[in-house]
């Protein structure tokens, strides 16, 4: 040895984003549902459609409560959660707060073509337009660090994708997804 030092390389981080809501701060004005479908829409800002946001509010408005909930992950199947929930009296039900676009809903699902709707985080903005149009502060984003995926992880990922794509076209036939994907192309 010649007196080198080994390296130890750190692990690589990645920021992750969130949106943490607050739901006794919310007033159910639906900003961000508003800003929401126009950025989506193609092109931007085109229009407003509640339909295309990412984000919807579950309303009492009777009880003064209202619920933001962003859209998540497609999932295939509807799940077996049936679960109730009692807030202020009220009793809802699991599929309410979920942010998965299953078959069982028609929530988060894009009105002309019925393909599922993920909140992407506003991409290629600084932040959320949700949380930037929040007046009330019921929508934070929220940073975090975390150790990058390995390579394993990214090529599950990618398997993942492709078993998603072959899905979506298997149930929406290819033309319809290259329509949609031309279309999402052309807003930018």
């Amino acid at each position: 040895m010649t007196g080198d030092k080994i390296k130890k390389t750190e692990p690589q981080k990645k920021t992750i984003k969130t949106i943490k809501i607050n739901v006794d701060k919310c007033n159910g004005c639906r900003a961000c549902e508003m800003i929401c479908s126009a950025f989506h829409a193609a092109p931007k800002y085109s229009s407003n459609n509640p339909a295309r946001s990412r984000i919807r509010i579950i309303r009492e408005p009777l009880r003064d409560l209202y619920v933001p909930v962003y859209a998540g992950e497609y999932t295939v199947s509807e799940c077996a959660g049936r679960d109730k929930y009692t807030i202020d009296g009220k009793e809802y039900d699991e599929c309410s707060f979920c942010r998965a676009s299953c078959p069982s809903r028609d929530e988060f699902k894009e009105p002309d073509s019925g393909l599922p709707l993920k909140c992407d985080m506003c991409e290629g903005e600084e932040e959320p337009l949700c949380v930037k149009w929040c007046m009330h502060d019921a929508l934070i984003l929220e940073e975090r660090q975390e150790d990058a995926e390995d390579t394993d992880s990214r090529k599950e990922e990618q398997e993942d994708l492709e078993i998603g794509l072959e899905s979506l076209a298997d149930k929406f036939g290819m033309d319809k997804i290259l329509d949609v994907v031309a279309r999402m192309n052309a807003k930018d």
